[in-house]
């Protein structure tokens, strides 16, 4: 592999999970650094021992995903400032055999190309519905893109140039950095390659729920900074989070002693949501089963996503930062 190819891999009590991240990097990039957000659970000693260069943050600042990756390309860069590329890998994820020449070629192909990204897959996804919900969510069409997710193969220059991640995002950070890339010109290339497998474990309802309120929270923030730019930036989204996830239940509920219960037949519009998310699911080619089961998870997830946005804007109005809003357990398995 190229030495114009860096990794960096974040992480926070992985695990196994880490050590497989670690495996699937080992020989095929130059220099590969792990960032550790507080990880109690061993991660930096694992990582020192597949060789990665380690760099721990200091925990008197919020940990988020973002300031992790900035750290991580800053340290990468001191050690390898002639580096050209770096691979962003979460630390729950593997790099697929043959991903990172696929993706230098074509990144290397277009000098316009900022970000290149494959597909990211769930490790399990007939563990849980939970899971099975994130393999689907993964996969996005291929071409130009508007954003890339945490594991992608970035041009240093593009990432510098843009002033980096913003570290205070606690979720939605990519689609942040992807937005402000394309203002100056680069492009966001998804491409039809398998990139990484993902570990989710998700097996309960709690954690997916988690998992919505964070995205509503990252969909708040982003409309709340870029939403009055050309992009219009997740303002369909939080309008609709706000429609079906609070106005709608509330107009139901709430007007069900005047309306002797006739109200509550509102509810019934999140029937319609969801034939029309199935609709849409089977239009870009999702088979029958897994496009009930997107459209009706999409069609509940419009509450904990409407909640989420609510937090924002109260921790945001009483001047508070919010907190990492963390979905997954950290994983019970001994890696020594």
């Amino acid at each position: 592999m190229s030495a114009r190819i860096g990794a960096v891999v974040i992480g926070r009590n992985e695990g196994e999970r880490l050590r497989r991240c670690l495996a699937s990097l080992a020989g095929r990039s130059a220099l590969i650094v792990y960032v550790d957000s507080g990880s109690t659970d061993g991660s930096v000693e694992n990582a020192q021992r597949w060789g990665a260069t380690v760099c721990e943050l200091d925990p008197k600042r919020r940990f988020t995903a973002a300031r992790a990756r900035n750290a991580g390309l800053a340290r990468l860069l001191d050690a390898a400032p002639d580096t050209d590329f770096v691979q962003f890998v979460d630390g729950d994820c593997e790099v697929a055999a043959g991903w990172l020449e696929r993706a230098q070629r074509d990144i290397s192909s277009d000098p316009s190309v900022g970000v290149v990204c494959g597909r990211r897959r769930e490790r399990s996804p007939t563990t849980s519905i939970y899971n099975r919900l994130c393999d689907i969510e993964w996969n996005t069409p291929i071409g130009v893109a508007t954003a890339c997710g945490g594991d992608a193969l970035m041009r240093v220059r593009a990432v510098r140039e843009t002033g980096g991640y913003d570290p205070d995002l606690i979720a939605g950070e990519e689609p942040d950095l992807c937005l402000r890339m394309r203002r100056r010109g680069w492009k966001i290339l998804r491409v039809d390659a398998e990139m990484t497998l993902h570990d989710a474990a998700m097996t309960r309802f709690g954690q997916w729920w988690r998992r919505m309120v964070r995205a509503g929270h990252a969909f708040a923030e982003g409309s709340a900074r870029h939403g009055r730019g050309p992009e219009r930036h997740w303002v369909r989204e939080t309008r609709s989070n706000w429609a079906w996830g609070l106005v709608l239940p509330v107009a139901a509920v709430g007007l069900a002693p005047a309306t002797g219960g006739a109200s509550l037949l509102l509810l019934l519009g999140y029937g319609v949501l969801a034939t029309r998310i199935y609709r849409n699911s089977r239009r870009r080619g999702l088979p029958v089963d897994e496009a009930r089961l997107f459209a009706a998870f999409c069609a509940i997830s419009k509450v904990p996503q409407a909640l989420g946005q609510a937090r924002y804007w109260i921790n945001r109005s009483g001047g508070r930062p919010s907190g990492l809003i963390e979905y997954k357990r950290p994983p019970t398995a001994d890696v020594r």
